[in-house]
């Protein structure tokens, strides 16, 4: 289990527009997209008591949370993941699915997921029905990443953030999304063990400090 360090900064157009011309000095744009470009859709998984939201917003130190997540509208490269913090600390597992599997759990079909060989999976099942974690709203949003392999660091730039409350529509590419609140653009930075100063000096911005801003909870104020 690698924990890794993350910095959150919620920034304007204009901030976005320097750093992204600053980020393309000192790192390069991740392999994935086009030119590190690329579209997200995850789908967050909470209890009916909003748990994982609760926790976000009170500043539990140590909390989970789940979602299923793809990219480019590519169904193969769906994932299950599990993303946890332990105060600045975080870190993700993961595991592939198939868009049946996505559609099986839509269905209440969850009987296959107790014997499955992804410990994910199972552990996913035990929650559900525990905890009643349930799918709870759709994320979209616009990314660009870059990566430096000098620590390890990936400093992305979201923008273009949508959601929807119709969790069935998940995997369909005309699924009605709607802007999430004030429509803000983050700036996320994460990195292992240390933090090259080059990259360091490239995301500082006046009158801007590390927040705890969340996609998932930005997407919640509409239910």
């Amino acid at each position: 289990m690698q924990l890794r360090h993350e910095w959150k900064h919620p920034i304007s157009y204009l901030d976005l527009l320097a750093v992204r011309q600053r980020l393309r000095a000192v790192m390069v744009p991740d392999i994935h997209g086009k030119a590190g470009c690329y579209w997200v859709r995850s789908l967050y998984w909470d209890t009916p008591e909003d748990k994982a939201l609760r926790e976000k917003l009170n500043g539990t130190a140590r909390r989970e949370k789940f979602r299923i997540r793809y990219y480019d509208g590519d169904h193969s490269m769906l994932r299950l993941e599990k993303k946890c913090k332990r105060g600045n600390l975080g870190w993700k597992k993961s595991a592939s699915l198939s868009d049946k599997e996505v559609e099986r759990l839509f269905c209440g079909d969850t009987g296959w997921m107790t014997e499955d060989s992804r410990s994910l999976v199972r552990e996913l099942a035990v929650k559900m029905h525990i905890q009643r974690l349930a799918p709870k709203t759709i994320v979209d949003y616009t990314r660009e990443a870059f990566v430096c392999s000098a620590g390890n660091v990936r400093a992305t730039l979201d923008y273009q953030i949508r959601t929807s409350l119709n969790c069935r529509d998940f995997l369909r590419p005309d699924c009605l999304t709607i802007p999430a609140g004030d429509n803000p653009i983050l700036l996320e930075v994460k990195w292992d063990c240390f933090l090259p100063d080059s990259i360091r000096n490239a995301v500082q911005l006046e009158n801007r400090q590390a927040s705890a801003f969340s996609k998932y909870a930005q997407c919640r104020v509409y239910g």
